[in-house]
């Protein structure tokens, strides 16, 4: 195990063990994969440590938050252990160890919330995610007014509008959270571009049909990757796809269950080509979404016992 970061979550979990003895000359074998992009802007390293270090405290019998050794390996993995929605609390020492994940409601809070992912490009970043936010951190004067004047009132807006269930106000802080973290990429030096030019188009694409609609009823969101996360209630899932769906058209030749997957949604509301064309202003971009992920907001970490589902064969070793 040469990467400091997993040596790092694996001594906290060992000094916070509840049973030393008992696995003091274990070896302990890992497997994992995932199911969508990895390093491409998709979460995947929180996703990675969130299940790691979920295993792990359950096979040390650590007891307590163990959001802080999550967040370790990967920031954003102390948001992804628990189900629901998760604030990312700022510690007090300046490196941020010890800031840790504090769930704000459940995943059956919202139950009427979707998501839908589009999967623009899965080629691995450039820049990392850690050292771009590193570089962010040392040269641009805007990160630090949004950490000391933005982040803070966009948070308690935020919650606010989680609890309450106020779908627009939610939509529009995370609009703005989105584009102000790639303002902050852009005033960086040497400056760094994580968004393509589709993503640009999903831009224009969501501000259309919410300007059609009257209101805010879809968001959308870009971490240090191109690839768009869209925020909308269950109700205009089928409509939203629609005018998806005519702007980006599945690749040539690929099987349906192969472009479209996730959570079963059937593109089909009603709206013509000529409302799709005078609406978007937009052409057809063929192959510029690799693929569309519907999902919904889930339970965190969680332990299968399906032995089929395993990744490991009897013997403990990666199936073929």
């Amino acid at each position: 195990m040469d990467n400091p970061r997993l040596q790092t979550v694996l001594r906290k979990v060992k000094e916070r063990a509840s049973n030393k003895s008992e696995l003091k000359d274990c070896h302990i074998h890992v497997c994992s994969e995932n199911n969508f992009p990895t390093a491409a802007g998709l979460a995947s390293s929180a996703a990675g440590y969130a299940c790691l270090v979920s295993a792990l405290t359950k096979l040390f019998n650590v007891q307590g938050n163990v959001t802080d050794i999550a967040r370790l390996g990967s920031g954003s993995a102390c948001r992804s252990l628990d189900g629901g929605f998760v604030e990312w609390t700022m510690g007090e020492k300046d490196s941020g160890e010890d800031s840790t994940g504090k769930q704000i409601v459940t995943e059956d809070h919202w139950p009427e919330m979707r998501i839908i992912i589009l999967v623009v490009s899965g080629k691995k970043k450039a820049i990392g995610s850690s050292k771009g936010m590193l570089r962010s951190t040392q040269t641009s004067p805007f990160l630090k007014h949004r950490a000391d004047k933005v982040v803070p009132d966009n948070m308690k807006k935020m919650q606010a509008a989680i609890k309450s269930k106020d779908f627009p106000a939610f939509a529009e802080v995370t609009m703005k959270e989105s584009n102000q973290l790639h303002s902050v990429c852009q005033d960086t030096y040497p400056p760094i571009s994580y968004m393509n030019d589709t993503s640009w188009s999903i831009v224009r694409l969501v501000h259309a049909y919410n300007e059609y609609k009257g209101q805010i009823k879809v968001a959308y969101t870009f971490d240090a990757g191109p690839n768009a996360v869209l925020y909308l209630l269950k109700e205009s899932v089928s409509e939203v796809l629609a005018f998806i769906n005519h702007v980006f058209p599945p690749p040539n030749n690929q099987e349906k269950h192969l472009y479209f997957k996730g959570l079963p949604s059937e593109s089909n509301h009603e709206v013509t080509k000529a409302t799709l064309n005078s609406v978007l202003s937009m052409e057809p971009q063929q192959n510029a979404v690799k693929y569309i992920i519907h999902t919904k907001v889930g339970p965190g970490a969680q332990e299968i016992t399906n032995e089929a589902a395993s990744l490991l064969d009897e013997n403990g070793l990666p199936k073929l």
